[in-house]
C-alpha cells in the first residue's frame, strides 16, 4: 500500500479518530462509485453474514476504483448504510480485520448511518465511496 497523497485534517485539541478521519483535502481527478452492497460481480450474496457482506462491499468498491486507475490510498471518503447498527457495533473488530485486509491501514473522512431499509432485501450494507486521484 502506498502513501496517501491527502492531508488528513484533525484539530490538534480534539481526541483520537479510530478507524476513521474527521476530515480529507484532496486535490486531482475525483471517482465517485453509487452505493455497493455485498454481493459478487454476479449480483448474487454469497453470505446473509454482516461482516462478509461488508468484505465483499469493500471489494468491490477496490474493483470499481481500478476502473479509473485508482486504489484505496486515493479514498477520501466513506459513507456507510447499515439496517442494524447494533450489528455493526458488535462486528467491530472483525470490520476492523477486514477493512485492513481489503483497504489497509488508509482511514478516510467516513460517516455510518442506520437506515430503515435498503433497495435489496438481503442486503444488510450499502458503501458509497469517493476517490480523489492526485
Amino acid at each position: 500500500m502506498t502513501q496517501s497523497p491527502h492531508q488528513f485534517l484533525h484539530p490538534a485539541h480534539w481526541k483520537p479518530a479510530i478507524g476513521y478521519s474527521n476530515g480529507v483535502a484532496a486535490t486531482g481527478r475525483m471517482v465517485f462509485t453509487g452505493g455497493i452492497i455485498g454481493w459478487n460481480a454476479d449480483q448474487v450474496f454469497e453470505t446473509d453474514d454482516f461482516a462478509g457482506q461488508v468484505e465483499q462491499a469493500l471489494k468491490s468498491i477496490v474493483e470499481v476504483l481500478a476502473c479509473a486507475g485508482a486504489g484505496p490510498e486515493h479514498l477520501v471518503r466513506l459513507t456507510w448504510y447499515v439496517t442494524d447498527k447494533r450489528e455493526y457495533l458488535a462486528n467491530l473488530k472483525e470490520l476492523g480485520r477486514i477493512y485492513k485486509s481489503v483497504i489497509g491501514r488508509h482511514y478516510p473522512a467516513m460517516a455510518l448511518v442506520q437506515v430503515v431499509a435498503l433497495v435489496e432485501d438481503r442486503a444488510k450494507v450499502e458503501i458509497e465511496a469517493t476517490a480523489v486521484i492526485p
